[in-house]
C-alpha cells in the first residue's frame, strides 16, 4: 500500500459520481463492510443488470461474496482480482479495487474525450476519419488475437480431460533423487558455459574496438583520397568538350530546322487533305445533278415519246380517209410516212414528224432547215453544258435513212400539203 494508490483510488472514486466521500484514513484498519460496498457498487456501475449477492454478516456469506465479484470480473472484464487482499478489506484491497476503478476512470475519460470532439466536429462542420484509422487497425488487431486466443483456449480445454490425469500422475508419482541431481547438473553445466562465452566475448571487446576503429580510419583516408580525386576531375576541363559542345550547338540547330520543317510538311498535309475533301464535295454534288437532270430528261422523253405516238395514230386515220375519198382508178400504195428525229431546244434526242414531198416551196423548206439548225446547235450546247450520257447517234442514223429513203418517197401533191401543214402545226405545239 502506498499514499500514491490511496489517492489515486479517491480521486478516480470521487470523479465516477461516488455518493460517499472516502477518506485515506478508512483503509488504516480492515473495513469489510466499506469493501464490500465499493465492490456491489463497481459491478452495478460496469453492469446494472447483474445478480450478486450482498450478504456479508458471516464468513461463508463474505468468501461466496468476494468469489462472486472476482469471477463476474474475471469473465465480463477480464480483470484478474486477488480474493485475499480483498478479504483482508485494509490498504492492500485498494490495489484490487484500483484495478477496477482504472478501467471505468479510463471508459468515461475516453467518452468525454470522444464527445469534446464531436461538439467540436460539429461546430466547425468537419469530418476528420484520418485520427480514426489507428484506432481501426488496433480494434481489428485485438479481434483477431481474442479469436485466435478463444480458439486456443477452446482447444486447450478439450485437451484438460486428459492433461489432468497426467497432472495427477506426474503428481502422484514421487521423485528420483539422482535424476533430479543429473538434471541439475547439466543445467549447472550449461550456465556455466554461457558465463564463459561471455567473458571471453567482454575480453575481446578490446580487441574488436581496436580493429573497428583501424577500420574507420582507412575508410576516412579513401573517403579523402576520393574527394581529393574528385575535386581535380572537376578542375581539369577534358579535351574533348570544345569539340562537344560545337556539336551540341549544331545539334540544336538541326534540330530546330526539323522542327521547322515538320510544322511546314503537316501544315502542306493539312491543306492537300482540305482540297482533296473540297474536290471530292464538288464532284459529288456534280454527280448529283447530273444524276437529277438525267431523271428529267429522261421523263420529257417519255412524255414525248407518248405525244408522238398520239400524232402517228392521228397522221394513219387523215391518210386513211384521203385514200377513200380519191378514185380508185388512180389511186397508188402510199409508202410510209416518213419520221424524222430532231433535237428540241431542252431535250436531247426528242422526235419532229416531217413529210419529204418535193413540191413543198422555197419558204417552208427554208423554215424547215432553219428550225432543224436550232433544234442542232440547242442539242450540242446543251451536251457540252451538261455532260449527259444520252447518245445522239440514233438520230444522226435515222436523218440518213431518211435521206435516203427521200428519193424512193412518192407522195401526192394535195396529200403532202395538208400533211405537212398537220405536222407544222403539231411541232409548233410541242415546242
Amino acid at each position: 500500500m502506498s499514499f500514491r494508490d490511496l489517492r489515486n483510488f479517491t480521486e478516480m472514486m470521487r470523479a465516477l459520481g461516488y455518493p460517499r466521500l472516502i477518506s485515506m484514513e478508512n483503509f488504516r484498519i480492515p473495513n469489510f463492510p466499506l469493501v464490500a460496498e465499493i465492490l456491489i457498487w463497481l459491478v452495478k456501475r460496469y453492469e446494472p443488470q447483474t445478480d450478486i449477492p450482498t450478504d456479508v454478516d458471516t464468513e461463508q456469506d463474505r468468501v461466496f461474496f468476494i468469489k462472486a465479484v472476482a469471477q463476474f470480473m474475471a469473465t465480463k472484464a477480464h480483470i484478474k482480482l486477488n480474493t485475499k487482499k480483498l478479504y483482508q478489506a485494509d490498504g492492500y484491497a485498494v490495489k484490487e479495487l484500483l484495478k477496477i476503478t482504472t478501467v471505468l476512470y479510463n471508459a468515461m475519460k475516453t467518452k468525454r474525450m470522444d464527445s469534446e470532439d464531436a461538439e467540436e466536429d460539429s461546430s466547425k462542420f468537419k469530418f476528420d476519419l484520418g485520427s480514426k484509422v489507428s484506432d481501426l487497425k488496433t480494434a481489428r488487431q485485438l479481434a483477431s488475437e481474442i479469436t485466435s486466443k478463444g480458439a486456443t483456449v477452446f482447444d486447450l480445454l478439450g485437451k484438460e480431460v486428459d492433461l489432468r490425469e497426467m497432472r495427477t500422475a506426474a503428481i502422484a508419482r514421487p521423485l528420483e533423487i539422482n535424476e533430479t541431481e543429473k538434471a541439475l547438473r547439466a543445467g549447472i553445466k550449461e550456465i556455466i558455459e554461457q558465463v564463459q562465452k561471455t567473458k571471453e566475448m567482454l575480453n575481446n571487446v578490446a580487441s574488436d574496438e581496436a580493429n573497428l576503429e583501424a577500420k574507420i580510419e582507412k575508410k576516412k583516408m579513401e573517403l579523402e583520397r576520393s574527394k581529393k580525386r574528385l575535386q581535380t576531375l572537376q578542375s581539369v576541363r577534358p579535351a574533348f568538350m570544345d569539340e562537344y559542345e560545337k556539336i551540341e550547338e549544331e545539334l540544336q540547330k538541326q534540330y530546330e530546322t526539323y522542327v521547322e520543317k515538320f510544322r511546314n510538311l503537316c501544315y502542306l498535309e493539312q491543306q492537300l487533305e482540305d482540297l482533296h475533301r473540297m474536290e471530292q464535295e464538288r464532284f459529288e454534288e456534280t454527280e448529283n445533278t447530273l444524276r437529277l437532270m438525267q431523271n428529267k430528261l429522261k421523263e420529257e422523253e417519255k412524255r414525248l415519246m407518248k405525244n408522238t405516238g398520239k400524232d402517228d395514230d392521228s397522221d394513219n386515220e387523215i391518210q386513211e380517209d384521203e385514200c377513200s375519198d380519191s378514185d380508185l382508178e388512180d389511186r397508188r400504195p402510199l409508202k410510209p410516212r416518213l419520221t424524222r428525229e430532231l433535237p428540241i431546244q431542252g431535250r436531247v434526242g426528242g422526235r419532229v414528224v416531217g413529210t419529204m414531198h418535193g413540191g413543198d416551196t422555197e419558204d417552208e423548206l427554208q423554215t424547215l432547215s432553219a428550225q432543224s439548225k436550232e433544234a442542232k446547235n440547242s442539242s450540242s450546247s446543251k451536251e457540252e453544258s451538261d455532260d449527259s450520257e444520252i447518245d445522239v447517234e440514233d438520230d444522226e442514223d435515222e436523218y440518213e435513212i431518211a435521206e435516203d429513203d427521200d428519193e424512193s418517197i412518192d407522195i401526192q401533191p394535195e396529200q403532202s400539203s395538208r400533211i405537212h401543214k398537220q405536222d407544222l402545226e403539231e411541232s409548233d405545239n410541242d415546242f
